[in-house]
């Protein structure tokens, strides 16, 4: 009798507060269609005074700077990576317990939530319905019309190119500063390039970054699945040996044939990319490395980019190299075409640098950069055309030299004229 008369008591407690939630929940969804504020974190841009929503002038400031920059910007990463340099943070929030949040850089998902959060339009959020509301709205509605479009056109373009992915280090692959290292891939001439990347980089956070942020595919694949395909051992002998590893006992049985990621999957713990050498840590109970669980392997990243060096004549211009004969054509070439921008901007017949660089469609820097071919000593440019130039001096290489002839001569290795 004394449990029954519990029980009974208990169900009679559980239905009141069934009935007193959803009373509740029922007040907070009749407020909020009538557009009073209720209660939660206020968002960027309001501040909340006598339970009712204001705007914040300074903040409403970087609310519509967000919104603008991105509409202009059309990245996130872009946006976000913008933002940091101006130094624009989340609002500081003193918690009840004395803890702080906030003051912190806006990531992706804070930036996606602020840009379609349509509180900013002046209304409420309620799950997934939106309400008018009595507080002011920040942002106008073609703005924030255009910034949803945008929004949605980026989604949709990141879900088509969206694949299952074949790569076997796939959440296993870190770099030195513990971002993990997602992969990726490029196509150009037609030809698909793979790749992982750090995935700090997609936000925008470059400097975060370890000595490695991208390195291609096959090179690091290569030598991690060299390197574990004789120290990993197979699922037999792991059965032998005790079942030391859980996830190998609770497997069902697969071919003698593993593929490279599967073994990656059920073996390996984390692999970590350093400058100068990789490091493979296996799972708990797994051993691949002679009684240890971690192996390290010597390696150097390859550069890509390429250094052009200029050969130096030691004494006259007969000591060195002459230029090309591909290299000196285009040189004379250009440095015809750029006496002929000089004589028509001198003569009127071009009015400025700017329109005759939109005529040749060049930016006004590249078409300065190849007029100054047009002031090069007339013993540099008779070089030229002898094939006495020293090799190394293109286009390029002249573009940069100082206005004045002597130091063009000695930048060359030109003897003085007598």
């Amino acid at each position: 009798m004394g449990r029954l008369t519990l029980n009974v008591l208990l169900s009679f407690a559980q239905f009141e507060r069934g009935v007193t939630g959803e009373r509740i929940r029922d007040k907070i969804a009749a407020s909020k269609k009538k557009g009073i504020w209720v209660g939660g974190v206020v968002p960027l841009g309001y501040q909340l005074k006598d339970r009712k929503l204001l705007v914040d002038e300074e903040e409403a400031k970087i609310v519509r700077l967000v919104f603008e920059r991105y509409l202009a910007l059309g990245s996130l990463p872009a946006l976000q990576r913008e933002l940091r340099e101006q130094g624009i943070v989340t609002r500081k929030r003193l918690l009840s317990s004395g803890a702080i949040r906030g003051g912190v850089p806006l990531t992706n998902g804070p930036l996606v939530h602020l840009l379609r959060n349509r509180m900013y339009r002046g209304e409420l959020n309620h799950r997934d319905k939106s309400y008018p509301g009595e507080h002011q709205p920040i942002i106008e509605q073609d703005l924030f019309d255009q910034v949803q479009v945008r929004l949605s056109e980026n989604r949709r373009g990141s879900q088509l190119r969206r694949q299952p992915s074949d790569a076997p280090l796939l959440g296993k692959l870190f770099d030195d500063r513990g971002n993990k290292m997602t992969p990726s891939y490029a196509i150009k001439g037609g030809v698909r390039y793979r790749y992982y990347v750090s995935s700090v980089l997609a936000q925008g956070r470059k400097e975060e970054t370890g000595i490695v942020s991208r390195i291609g595919s096959d090179a690091i694949e290569s030598i991690v699945l060299d390197a574990l395909a004789p120290m990993l051992p197979s699922e037999d002998t792991q059965r032998q040996h005790g079942q030391r590893s859980q996830t190998a006992i609770e497997e069902p049985p697969r071919p003698a044939m593993d593929s490279g990621r599967s073994r990656v999957e059920r073996f390996v713990d984390r692999i970590i990319l350093g400058g100068q050498s990789i490091e493979i840590r296996s799972l708990d109970g797994v051993d691949i490395a002679g009684g240890t669980n971690v192996i390290t392997i010597p390696w150097s990243p390859a550069s890509f980019v390429r250094k052009r060096e200029v050969i130096q004549p030691t004494g006259a211009a007969g000591d060195a190299r002459p230029i090309r004969a591909k290299a000196r054509t285009k040189l004379l070439a250009s440095i015809a075409m750029a006496r002929r921008w000089l004589e028509q901007l001198v003569s009127g017949e071009a009015i400025d640098i700017e329109a005759r660089a939109g005529r040749e469609g060049l930016t006004e820097r590249s078409m300065r950069m190849m007029l100054s071919l047009a002031f090069l000593a007339p013993d540099i440019v008779k070089a030229a055309s002898t094939a006495s130039l020293p090799r190394g001096f293109g286009v390029s290489r002249l573009t940069d030299l100082p206005a004045d002839w002597t130091e063009q001569r000695r930048a060359v290795g030109l003897t003085m004229p007598s």
